[in-house]
């Protein structure tokens, strides 16, 4: 019993540097874990390496992902194919439709765009059409956030479900696939439909964040900016469904496998992109890799705190007590789906971060997966539907979405708060009835 509650109290240290000291993620995943290895038992020379090892394992696998979708995200803003793919898809659905507008809006331009970087390049496009159209400004909002907030939490090449593809050794394809299918009414439900309830709250727009939008005549086409935007999700989609239909032992297997892989599809897309909406329209190639070497920026916070999960579950690994975990969960009466998603919002309640709670969740759970019986895709799903649960006071989303929109406390938590939750609850449901499905 001991080593649980090492565990327990390594958590809950956790929390409390993140959450209240408001220490570097990294720092404290860190500290934490060369903490815990001592009292678990390690011995002491083999602290350094196994922290080492639990970074390298972790970055070594999705290092390249993140990084080539960060300069995608970038390049869909700064060339103009963002605002395109705004405007297009609102010409499209019409003014009585603009909040489903918004919603495919914040889910297109969600999928190669990390949150919180989404997040503050959205927020100028919502504010210029509530200022066209002048609709209560909950109402656009919520369905562009609720749509983005869905593709951070389940769908891969984000940085929490590509960590925990990692983590599970789930596949990135099929997750995405099942993501698609499990995000689509989540997105409706917290987007379109629950912000109906929301127009009578008073908000408005920031002060200084009047959008200004680049001319017509400067943007890239509708066709090749919703192409560019998408085209990791089509590619990771089509290269794992054609894998599918190839028999193991063909010649085209090696190929496909090649192909299929993330870090390949995320070049591909990346280079599409950077002749499509870069060279293909003039930018010297010194200003795009201006734009990339920025994307590098955005994310590289994220990357370290992903680094230090890993070293909190190397300990777990090394230990010896991540099996003992296993043990103990499998014998509790509760479906492993449920009992990730329960473990991961109790987490995401504490820490705040979604990232976090996702990643610390991932270390405690790695056990039950391995041990067989849950699908690993539904399980990155799973957990990835816990973290997005009941943001609140200690989530630096919940201040953004205040500040941005000019809302009291009470209002936050009436419209983003139960947001997020109907997100979760929603995520959560998709996957139970996946898991009876497939």
């Amino acid at each position: 019993m001991l080593p649980l509650v090492v565990i327990a109290v390594s958590i809950v240290c956790l929390v409390i540097l993140v959450a209240w000291a408001k220490v570097h993620p990294l720092l404290a995943f860190v500290l934490v874990s060369a903490t815990a290895a001592v009292a678990l038992g390690m011995p002491l020379q083999t602290v350094p390496a196994a922290i080492r090892k639990g970074m390298g394992d972790m970055l070594g696998s999705l290092l390249l992902v993140i990084v080539t979708g960060a300069m995608l995200g970038k390049l869909v803003v700064e060339s103009g194919a963002a605002q395109q793919i705004a405007t297009t898809i609102v010409k499209a659905c019409g003014e009585k439709r603009i909040a489903w507008a918004m919603a495919l809006t914040g889910f297109v331009v969600g999928i190669p765009l990390f949150y919180g970087v989404g997040f503050v390049l959205l927020v100028p496009i919502i504010f210029a059409i509530i200022g066209r159209y002048q609709l209560p400004l909950l109402v656009v909002a919520v369905p562009a956030l609720a749509s983005m907030s869905v593709a951070h939490g389940l769908l891969p090449p984000h940085p929490a479900p590509t960590a925990l593809v990692a983590t599970f050794q789930a596949n990135m394809g099929l997750t995405l696939l099942y993501g698609l299918a499990i995000a689509v009414p989540a997105l409706v439900l917290a987007g379109p439909l629950f912000a109906r309830f929301l127009a009578g709250i008073p908000a408005k727009p920031l002060a200084g964040m009047e959008s200004k939008p680049l001319s017509e005549s400067d943007l890239p086409g509708p066709a090749i900016s919703i192409l560019t935007a998408l085209l990791p999700a089509v590619l990771l989609v089509a290269t794992t469904a054609a894998g599918l239909l190839v028999p193991d032992d063909s010649p085209a297997a090696a190929v496909m496998d090649f192909i299929s892989d993330p870090d390949v599809v995320m070049i591909v897309a990346l280079l599409v992109a950077t002749l499509a909406l870069g060279l293909g329209r003039g930018r010297p190639l010194v200003m795009v890799m201006q734009t990339f070497a920025a994307a590098i920026g955005d994310v590289a916070s994220m990357l370290l705190v992903i680094g230090g999960s890993g070293a909190f579950k190397e300990v777990l690994l090394q230990s010896g007590v991540s099996q003992q975990i296993g043990h103990m969960l499998e014998g509790l009466p509760l479906d492993p789906l449920v009992l990730a998603w329960l473990v991961t919002v109790v987490i995401r309640l504490s820490v705040g971060s979604a990232t976090v709670a996702g990643l610390t969740a991932a270390g405690i759970l790695a056990p039950v997966v391995a041990a067989g019986g849950v699908d690993p895709n539904l399980m990155v799903l799973a957990i990835g539907s816990g973290s997005l649960f009941g943001s609140h006071v200690n989530d630096a989303a919940f201040w953004m979405f205040k500040e941005y929109f000019g809302l009291s406390i009470t209002d936050t938590l009436k419209s983003w708060t139960v947001m997020e939750t109907i997100v979760s609850f929603a995520g959560l449901f998709g996957v139970l009835i996946l898991s009876h499905v497939i």
